[in-house]
């Protein structure tokens, strides 16, 4: 085939080409920058909107696949570029200026381990190439400064009186835990609360961000009710364990987001099975498939199963959670893909349209 033959036969394959974190075809997305057949290369570039880090190898060979499937075999050149809009949140709000996506992570339930779900998510993001920040919003309770290492660090202001945020393995993070004695409680009533938590989002240097994960505390009351109304949120995730008790509980929690306009982009079963940390054997201590059935009930996406493993707790105590302390573990893998599943169901969302930031571009080639 000559070079124009071979662009022909390519370029509709490579449309139809489906990714598989974000369940759109390359066509659908416009991801199709450019496509050139030179020598014995094919040369593609494409603009993603999900983070692309890690991704080369995976991309490289479905699309190989798909390419010899129609005849074309040369050498595949790619270049990803990461291109993350901001995504509509909840009327009347709007995006915030510099930040494009803000993320909640919320259960009705506590003791699901959601904080360690949302700091290794926010963490997974930064690995695969995004600029991510992360607020801890539980003000009763704040659990991220332990998690991410930074208990004690107290946050520096700039003349403006804006807070710096303390910076954790690359991620940029806020808590009322930095700024209040640890050993002391936070006796406050509701109002005060509130106004704590928007002066911390809005009165801190966040930068330009792709993904701001808000850590929200259990529940379903006035304050959760009060950041759901005041905050721009692009979509939020429910975390659940599977026993019944907390499905009904996160059920609630995925109604509070429906009830306010918030768009749920899935939910993620914590603790779904044990692994034993002598012998490696699995076993499901809290039942089965409670938060895929949520997901199928509730019409939305189950982002994922997380283990239930000794080790994450560790990690989490010595301030590394399981993405920073374990890179290449099953355990970390997990969070990982979680990440691709949460950024994919995020950009299949309508985009905001009142302006704003380009998206960031993150190139590689290979």
């Amino acid at each position: 085939m000559s070079r124009a033959e071979t662009v022909a036969a390519a370029r509709p394959a490579l449309e139809a080409y489906v990714e598989p974190s974000i369940g759109r075809s390359l066509g659908e997305m416009q991801a199709i920058a450019g496509v050139s057949a030179v020598g014995e290369e094919l040369r593609l570039q494409l603009k993603l909107p999900v983070p692309t880090g890690g991704l080369d190898a995976a991309l490289r060979a479905g699309l190989t696949a798909a390419l010899e499937a129609v005849g074309v075999r040369l050498a595949l050149s790619l270049t990803l570029e990461s291109r993350i809009p901001a995504q509509a949140v909840q009327k009347p709000l709007k995006p915030m200026p510099q930040v494009r996506n803000i993320v909640a992570v919320g259960s009705a339930k506590g003791g699901v381990g959601k904080s360690t779900v949302a700091a290794n998510l926010a963490l997974a993001w930064v690995q695969q190439g995004a600029r991510v920040g992360l607020l801890d919003a539980d003000v009763y309770g704040p659990s991220q400064p332990m998690l991410l290492g930074v208990a004690g660090i107290k946050p520096e202001t700039v003349e403006n009186k804006r807070i710096v945020p303390v910076m954790a393995h690359g991620l940029k993070m806020m808590s009322i835990g930095l700024l209040i004695d640890p050993e002391q409680p936070a006796i406050w009533r509701g109002p005060m609360v509130t106004q704590a938590l928007t002066q911390l989002l809005n009165e801190t240097e966040w930068g330009e961000l792709d993904y701001l994960v808000l850590d929200l505390p259990p529940g379903t009351g006035d304050l959760q009710l009060t950041l759901a109304q005041r905050v721009p949120v692009a979509g939020a995730v429910v975390v659940t364990t599977p026993q019944r008790l907390a499905v009904a509980d996160a059920r609630k929690g995925l109604k509070m987001f429906e009830k306010v306009s918030v768009p749920v982009l899935g939910v993620v079963e914590n603790m779904s099975t044990h692994i034993c940390s002598h012998c490696g054997h699995e076993d499901h201590l809290f039942g089965r498939g409670g938060g895929e059935a949520l997901a199928r009930e509730c019409g939305t996406d189950f982002l994922g199963a997380l283990p239930l493993d000794a080790a994450i707790g560790v990690e989490c105590d010595q301030g590394r959670p399981t993405v920073i302390a374990a890179p290449g573990t099953a355990r970390a893998r997990a969070y990982e893909d979680l990440a691709r599943r949460v950024a994919g169901a995020l950009a299949r969302r309508p985009r905001d349209r009142s302006g704003g930031l380009p998206g960031v571009v993150v190139e590689r080639t290979k």
